[in-house]
């Protein structure tokens, strides 16, 4: 764990982790979503709708969207579920901003709560929500096991966790392609299209060192989580990880 506590947005600043992710989201949230689709070449679309279907077919009353960003997830999840109750949390009140613009003068307006707040200190009581997510956001956390501790702390008992990540293909030619994406096309997109030039150089390391599939699955393990699956999504370029408690 120690490998991926060192990689920060900002190299020369005296911010903590937490600090630096909150200051890169906030300066890159305008332009966020678009770039998302251009450096996926659109495929994220595909892994958020599958994040939906299992939630869906969950059928939860309340959801917690963590590092929502700006709100997509958590938009979907008010207009393809029951569940009377969503929270997206974000770090970022730039990012917030812009998710709930989405939604105002509409009628989801009263399903879903756009909060800031810290995922390492969740503002909510214990065995809370029926289902959680964190949606290309977990490898930002501080302290990982901290953060997904206080999500097995807020989630009921028989409550369905979902991780939806980056993580690096092993397959040729999928994992030269993933390296050359990630090294040399992010940081170009980055540097064309966004205010702050070191914002997808950060993407591109974090999501390199951040432990994926069975690493990852052993750290929920760990924590207290139980049913611990992943599935990874296109040669191995994200995963979906599935848990309960």
């Amino acid at each position: 764990m120690t490998s991926e506590k060192k990689i920060t947005p900002y190299k020369d600043s005296t911010l903590n982790k937490k600090e630096q992710v909150e200051k890169m989201f906030d300066t890159i949230s305008e332009n966020y979503d678009g770039l998302n689709r251009v450096i996926s070449f659109g495929t994220d679309v595909k892994w958020r709708k599958k994040v939906v279907a299992s939630i869906k077919n969950h059928q939860p009353e309340s959801i917690l969207d963590i590092a929502t960003g700006t709100g997509d997830l958590a938009i979907k999840f008010a207009k393809n579920t029951t569940a009377s109750k969503i929270i997206g949390l974000d770090l970022s009140e730039g990012m917030l901003e812009v998710a709930r613009k989405k939604i105002i003068g509409t009628e989801l307006e009263n399903k879903i709560d756009f909060i800031k707040g810290d995922s390492e200190a969740l503002p909510f009581e214990d065995n809370l929500f029926d289902a959680i997510t964190v949606s290309f956001g977990i490898r930002n956390f501080e302290n990982l096991e901290k953060g997904l501790s206080e999500i097995l702390r807020v989630l009921k008992p028989k409550g369905l966790f979902i991780i939806l990540e980056t993580s690096v293909p092993e397959k040729f030619p999928f994992k030269q392609g993933y390296h050359f994406h990630s090294k040399v096309l992010l940081p170009i997109i980055g540097k064309l299209f966004s205010k702050d030039k070191v914002a997808y150089r950060y993407l591109s390391e974090s999501a390199a060192v951040f432990p994926y599939g069975e690493k990852l699955n052993n750290i929920l393990q760990k924590i207290g989580f139980i049913s611990v699956e992943n599935k990874p999504q296109t040669f191995g370029v994200a995963t979906i990880y599935t848990a309960t408690k």
